[in-house]
């Protein structure tokens, strides 16, 4: 028997597989009456299965007209955003000791301007918003090294996405 959680989040998977685009927008409270569960169940799975480390950015808009907008982001993304490059992790290791996926993953790394068009593709974000970012970055980029640009683009989406929360 599995618990209610684990039933939430492979509904919501199943819902993204069947969309092409990657991302499912849902209303919690329907979600909630559907599978028969209270909407802070829903918040807990989303908030706790659907993170930056697992591959998803999720946004949360209040009110009558609420959503949830859950966004799968690519795996070049993800290692990206979260983790250190590839080359970086392994330093002193023989090349081609990695194995091939990771050869991929370091012939191309997405850069912090192309995360941010993807989350302005995708609609996590608002126009305004995204200039913002790209602006912060192209400033950032003076003084920080690739990695500096990671760490501060994870905890910029971290931070915004535990307000999010906040503010359900």
């Amino acid at each position: 028997m599995t618990n209610l959680a684990d039933f939430i989040e492979r509904f919501i998977l199943q819902k993204l597989a069947q969309e092409a685009a990657g991302q499912v927008l849902v209303r919690r409270n329907e979600l909630a009456d559907e599978l028969a569960c209270a909407p802070s169940q829903i918040s807990y799975v989303l908030s706790t299965r659907f993170t930056l480390d697992r591959g998803y950015v999720v946004e949360s808009r209040r009110g009558a007209g609420g959503f949830v907008r859950i966004v799968r982001l690519e795996p070049e993304h993800v290692q990206f955003a979260v983790h250190a490059p590839p080359q970086a992790q392994h330093a002193g290791k023989p090349a081609g000791a990695n194995g091939a996926a990771e050869a991929k993953a370091a012939h191309h790394a997405a850069t912090v301007p192309e995360l941010i068009d993807r989350l302005a593709e995708a609609q996590m974000i608002t126009k305004r918003e995204e200039a913002l970012l790209q602006h912060l970055f192209s400033v950032l980029d003076h003084f920080l090294d690739d990695d500096g640009q990671r760490t501060v683009f994870r905890q910029t989406l971290h931070k915004l996405s535990a307000q999010a929360w906040k503010e359900d």
